[in-house]
């Protein structure tokens, strides 16, 4: 079932949609006074979360100084791959209320979160390796967008007990989400309209405007003020812009349509199949074609088949086997696993040459934006040296190269002092092109450099055993050796004892590495 076919609820007239305001203002006073639980309002600078701060904001207000007592953090949680412009509007929506609050000495607090910096896009894809985001692999979501919400509530939870999370989710939105809400008011009403969260023990969630329309969530935010000194009309141009046709009718009634569908997220995301919001921006308008080296990278990361780019193990170094049904035909295949170091790189000079681009090509207000910040080029730099062993130390050399500045790296001692570019040379050279020969190498050197400097080496024989079980396979040994170890497993769970000997003797013929079954 598509949007247009999602049962909405039945239009309000102006008159019912103000009695609505007015019954909601009430209820929001109530509810904020009768506890000293404070609550925290999940802001995006969207127009769902738009309409919730306005609301209570506006509730609030009303009440006398005194009452105002109670603190109502309003976050935003900044992935570091938002739309450039969407991030650049709710950076200018946080300060204008944090400054509005004091002045109009409301209880409000503004605060920015960020994914931790070993969490970030650029830290597990081009850090790691980790291939772009896919409905069987969407690691993002829990490391980028929930997880710093998240700790900011528990450690609000853990300071003062409990706390009320206040969300601008509607039941007009998706069938999906509608069905996901009518089960959490079924398990529990507290309060009569907070909601337990299923997540975050002693949290519960408000949704002020679950039941209203789109459009009339338009309506209010362009026929009422802004109190904290916002302009709801840029927030709807910024919308409309979105759109294909960059058409949004001025919602003048609840009968008429919005442009509410515009999906504002990550520039990188490839859990769509297009960015439409972007590709909107960049058409309607020219001077927001400096965006178009976004548009290219996430098209470039966002490809079917990416097997010639990944490692054919797994990130732990071992090789996993799927079965593949092709025009029903079965095949075991390997599961392919994180980018090769070569590809990593490339996406490194990519995202760097974009920055570039954008800091010459910007407006005024964008030129210092920073598309992969120092933060997480120093940690990619640490996973290449220290996880991957790659102690060729590639990643100064290349931001110089695409930056034409020095990387100076935040963390001190986080260079290579006994091995570097020349000595990556003279294995390649050693290794005569023999890929696996020249990463088991890598791997054993810079494992024994890691335990140089130690008082205590307990755990060297165990750490060079690993290199050795990862690393000294071809790729076509490595896999047929799974596919033997699938095989001989199969037989001993059928108890076929014929089948199971004959294995185990090709093997010991074939196989001389100990510890592979």
């Amino acid at each position: 079932m598509n949007n247009s076919q999602i049962p909405l609820f039945p239009p309000r007239s102006i008159e019912e949609l103000v009695t609505d305001i007015d019954i909601l203002t009430e209820e929001i006073q109530e509810l904020y006074c009768q506890d000293q639980i404070p609550w925290i309002i999940g802001y995006s600078g969207g127009k769902d979360s738009s309409c919730i701060l306005q609301l209570i904001w506006s509730a609030i207000a009303l009440l006398p100084p005194k009452k105002r007592k109670k603190t109502i953090h309003v976050i935003t949680n900044d992935t570091l791959v938002e739309n450039p412009i969407v991030a650049h509007w709710v950076k200018g929506c946080l300060k204008k209320i944090n400054k509005s609050a004091q002045e109009q000495k409301m209880p409000f607090i503004a605060h920015l979160t960020h994914p931790a910096t070993k969490d970030t896009f650029w830290s597990c894809l081009i850090g790691k390796g980790y291939p772009a985001p896919r409905r069987g692999f969407r690691w993002c979501t829990e490391r980028m967008k929930i997880q710093p919400a998240e700790q900011f509530i528990r450690e609000t939870v853990r300071t003062h007990g409990e706390t009320v999370l206040v969300l601008g989710t509607r039941k007009a939105e998706s069938i999906t989400r509608a069905k996901n809400m009518e089960k959490h008011a079924q398990k529990s009403r507290l309060r009569e309209r907070l909601n337990t969260n299923s997540r975050l023990p002693n949290s519960y969630v408000y949704s002020p405007i679950e039941d209203w329309r789109t459009d009339e969530v338009w309506l209010y935010l362009l026929q009422w003020q802004n109190p904290w000194g916002g302009d709801n009309q840029d927030l709807f141009s910024m919308y409309r812009g979105a759109t294909a046709d960059n058409e949004c009718p001025l919602v003048v009634d609840t009968s008429t349509p919005s442009c509410g569908d515009s999906r504002f997220g990550c520039w990188v995301c490839t859990m769509v199949s297009k960015d439409k919001s972007m590709e909107a921006m960049i058409q309607n308008d020219q001077e927001k074609e400096w965006l178009q080296p976004l548009l290219d990278i996430r098209d470039e990361l966002d490809i079917k088949d990416d097997r010639d780019k990944r490692d054919f193990r797994r990130i732990y170094g071992k090789v996993e086997l799927f079965e593949r049904n092709i025009d029903g035909e079965t095949s075991v295949q390997n599961i392919p696993g994180p980018y090769l170091k070569k590809w990593r790189e490339y996406w490194l000079k990519k995202v760097l040459q974009a920055q570039v681009d954008l800091q010459h090509n910007a407006p005024p207000e964008y030129q210092n934006i920073e598309l992969i910040t120092v933060e997480e080029l120093s940690e990619i730099r640490r996973i290449w040296l220290e996880e991957k062993h790659e102690f060729e130390d590639t990643l100064p050399t290349i931001y110089q190269q695409v930056t034409g500045k020095e990387f100076i790296d935040p963390r001190l001692g986080a260079g290579n002092n006994l091995l570097g570019t020349q000595e990556w040379q003279t294995l390649e050279e050693l290794c005569d092109d023999d890929t696996m020969h020249l990463e088991l190498m890598a791997r054993l050197l810079d494992t024994e450099r890691q335990y140089l400097t130690k008082v205590r080496r307990i755990g060297i024989y165990q750490a060079l055993e690993k290199c050795f079980e990862s690393s000294s396979r071809s790729p076509e040994d490595a896999i047929a050796n799974a596919e033997y170890i699938r095989e001989v497993k199969n037989a001993a769970k059928q108890g076929d004892v014929k089948e199971l000997q004959q294995k185990l003797t090709w093997g010991k013929m074939k196989f001389t590495q100990k510890n592979d079954l």
